[in-house]
């Protein structure tokens, strides 16, 4: 965490220094071009003097004189710009590329800060629950809550080093995907049922296609849906229901995921699938998370050849879409 920080700060001054130095350059370059036009026209006035206003060739001689002064400001105007072309490009080229490294290492700086609380979590309270089971004599309801209240836990922790692997998978472009015939709704089911144990509490409203069949990683698409139900469920009050579809029609398959969460604003809407990204203030927010969830989503999407869509869920939520080909 020091270490970054202290490559936040020195990024800063580098950027500085290095506008300062810009700054220079573009007054030294048109100090130079001020410089060599003056002593252009102080030199043709210099010959100017010299010729014999009584002689034959005088006029031609000053309309000489005058040509070359012409072409010499524009040799210098050409130079010039085309010298103040490209040092501009370049700090401008520059300029977004420090300003990209200034948001990624912020963003990284927040991953790790989620990642610490979200590793640290579920390993403080498995081995809270455990410890109990250990030491104390309970009912049997209370076991059971405390051993599925640990497995809840675990599968949290598992998740996470799921997304958080292949992230990085993806990124080094180590991970080959795998194609076999599935059967979409069951799965889908399958992760509703699984959050339906984790999250009692909530409601979750289906309407589930039977029979859907695509070829795809079912351990991708897996994760796709839990992604994008885990996303519904830290954003929307815990009273208000989470609706997920799933439908095929005109051969394409459409999964969509609805929460009735505050939403996500336009200028967020461009952000939320970026890696690390997330809304709102990523050091302060309440809701759990890393940024991985909805960058995966995309990924995995992409590699099914399929869009993933964001739109508003009227009147309040979001509204995750993804859209496949079907066979």
């Amino acid at each position: 965490m020091l270490s970054s920080l202290y490559k936040t700060k020195r990024l800063r001054l580098i950027f500085v220094v290095y506008w300062v130095l810009l700054t220079y350059i573009v007054a030294a370059l048109v100090w130079w071009f001020i410089a060599l036009n003056t002593q252009n026209h102080q030199m043709v006035e210099y010959e100017a003097l010299q010729l014999k206003k009584d002689a034959p060739s005088y006029a031609n001689d000053i309309q000489r004189i005058t040509g070359i002064e012409k072409r010499k400001t524009i040799q210098y105007i050409g130079e010039g710009s085309t010298f103040l072309f490209f040092i501009l490009v370049g700090g401008v080229f520059i300029f977004r590329a420090v300003r990209r490294q200034l948001r990624n290492t912020q963003q990284q700086q927040n991953f790790m800060m989620a990642i610490t609380h979200e590793l640290k979590t579920p390993i403080a309270i498995t081995k809270l629950n455990l410890e109990t089971l250990q030491k104390r004599k309970l009912e049997e309801s209370q076991q059971q809550k405390l051993i599925q209240n640990t497995i809840q836990e675990t599968n949290r922790l598992n998740t996470l080093c799921n997304n958080m692997l292949l992230a990085s998978q993806i990124e080094a472009g180590g991970y080959s995907t795998t194609t076999e015939d599935t059967n979409f709704s069951e799965l889908v089911e399958e992760c509703v049922h699984d959050y339906n144990i984790r999250f009692p509490q909530r409601q979750i409203n289906t309407t589930i296609a039977t029979d859907i069949f695509m070829n795809g990683d079912r351990l991708l698409l897996q994760m796709a849906v839990n992604n994008l139900l885990d996303n519904a469920i830290k954003y929307s009050p815990k009273e208000l229901p989470i609706t997920i579809t799933l439908s095929q029609q005109q051969g394409q398959i459409k999964l969509s995921v609805k929460d009735e969460g505050k939403g996500i604003s336009n200028e967020e809407k461009k952000k939320v699938f970026d890696k690390y990204y997330r809304t709102g203030n990523a050091a302060t927010k309440g809701a759990r998370g890393t940024g991985l969830g909805l960058y995966l989503t995309k990924k995995i999407a992409q590699q099914h050849n399929a869009i993933i869509l964001l739109d508003d869920n009227i009147p309040n939520g979001s509204n995750f879409t993804i859209i496949f080909q079907s066979r």
